[in-house]
């Protein structure tokens, strides 16, 4: 286990957290299968980041506000900085970050982001509760980046594999372009509800789904165990691997990067989060553990 994770455990599934950007560097299934990717920097060296206090990237990677501007990275800062323990049991754990020095000099706002693991049978629910704590309104995105490996350890190749929607998916989606959001569409790369990842889909970066009418996806060798991600509250979804690369992320956000032609202040982006003055939001997703991925089941039908 890496140095300070906390590890939940359940009688289908074993989670690894760390206080290091409150991440999932983990997950495993009840017979020691890694279902997450384990971070080789030969390909990527992220497995589950959280995305915050945006989600993509800025023009320049610079956040404005009130016409000063400030350093900002690729999906915000809190994968880079320690949280802090706050309760950790068998079954959950909790981890929170506060606006300080550093984060000011990046997002001139006050903050606090709690983060909660909790563990039941074969789901993992992860939530995230973003508050105000200055005067001012709280401009904000939040994304989940989980890698998960590809393929799974179940059986089947990498072009075995599918990710099955809940529902059809017709809608044009988004490109990256430098980091930002394209302004030009593309036809949806889902066949109905059935999506076929392959490198070549990743030869031009993430697929991002904005207008998404599913709620949860399903990941896997159909007829094999398999993964179900879902998002209830979040309501874009971007998909992404590198070619040759054996993970693929399935990553919820609510929000995204800054459309090639998007405003210059922050304030003013599309996608954002505006908290009035001691509000709260909760973003929430969770991964379950399926014993057959080409079928859906109730969260007490688990099998295996």
């Amino acid at each position: 286990m890496s140095d300070g994770a906390v590890r939940l455990k359940s009688d289908f599934l074993e989670v690894d957290i760390s206080p290091q950007g409150a991440e999932m560097v983990a997950l495993r299934d009840r017979h020691g299968h890694d279902l997450l990717w384990n971070g080789d920097p030969a390909f990527w060296t992220g497995r589950a980041p959280l995305l915050f206090p945006i989600v993509g990237r800025l023009p320049n990677d610079q956040l404005v506000h009130d016409g000063k501007v400030y350093p900002m990275a690729q999906h915000g800062f809190a994968r880079r900085r320690a949280f802090t323990l706050e309760e950790a049991t068998d079954q959950a754990v909790r981890l929170a970050l506060h606006d300080d020095e550093e984060t000011r000099k990046q997002y001139p706002f006050p903050f606090s982001l709690t983060v909660t693991y909790r563990l039941e049978e074969a789901t993992l629910t992860i939530e995230a509760e973003v508050a105000n704590t200055g005067p001012g309104v709280l401009p904000a995105s939040f994304g989940f980046h989980p890698a998960f490996r590809w393929p799974l350890p179940y059986g089947g190749t990498r072009a075995d594999h599918r990710l099955v929607f809940e529902k059809a998916e017709a809608e044009a989606i988004h490109r990256p372009v430098g980091g930002l959001l394209s302004t030009a569409t593309e036809a949806n790369p889902a066949a109905g509800a059935i999506l076929e990842p392959t490198d070549a889909l990743f030869e031009r970066d993430a697929l991002i789904f904005l207008d998404l009418r599913s709620r949860h996806v399903r990941f896997g060798v159909p007829g094999e165990p398999g993964l179900e991600v879902a998002f209830p509250d979040m309501p874009h979804l971007g998909i992404w691997s590198k070619p040759g690369a054996p993970f693929l992320c399935i990553e919820p956000w609510a929000g995204y990067a800054s459309p090639e032609d998007g405003p210059a202040e922050f304030i003013d982006k599309p996608g954002l989060s505006l908290l009035a003055p001691g509000a709260t939001k909760r973003f929430a997703m969770s991964v379950r553990w399926l014993p057959d991925v080409g079928r859906l089941i109730g969260p007490h039908e688990v099998e295996g």
